[in-house]
């Protein structure tokens, strides 16, 4: 689609990948998720988001290259360096920051909606990568990690 001039696509699926030496998440003063070298993956939905989203997503999270080789080059994927997964949801991600001074969550997927495809994509990771570790979607949830790098990307399909 053109939009004056511009090509416009509706956004999907929106992953923060951060390269981490270790990650945490605490509700309630209890660990409900910790790995240590890997990736700590900030994840939000969007309405129009579906199985499609999650596997497209899926094959992009574990096949992306952001870990060093012998040479020093990004050229490895998590799966490769045996890294762990620990996968965040957080729907301010999918935020409408574009006007005013306060973020709309229009655009983010209702709770309900994101909860079903929160958990669909766990299982979708969780199949083709054995560490795996989350946060609590819903929780009010304290992320702590250690950025190795810093090496952060932001992820969308």
């Amino acid at each position: 689609m053109q939009l004056n001039g511009m090509r416009s696509y509706l956004v999907k699926m929106i992953c923060l990948i951060q390269r981490v030496t270790k990650g945490k998440v605490e509700v309630e003063q209890k660990t409900v998720g910790e790995i240590s070298a890997g990736l700590v993956v900030l994840t939000a939905f969007q309405p129009n988001d579906n199985i499609d989203s999650i596997t497209k997503m899926t094959h992009k999270l574990l096949n992306y290259r952001l870990f060093s080789d012998e040479n020093d080059k990004m050229n490895l994927n998590v799966k490769q360096v045996k890294g762990e997964l620990l996968l965040v949801p957080q729907f301010t991600l999918a935020a409408n920051t574009k006007s005013g001074l306060r973020p709309s969550f229009s655009s983010s997927a209702s709770p309900a909606v994101a909860t079903l495809l929160f958990d669909q994509f766990v299982e979708h990771c969780r199949q083709q990568h054995p560490s795996i570790q989350t946060g609590k979607f819903g929780a009010d949830m304290q992320v702590s990690l250690t950025n190795d790098g810093p090496v952060t990307f932001w992820l969308e399909v």
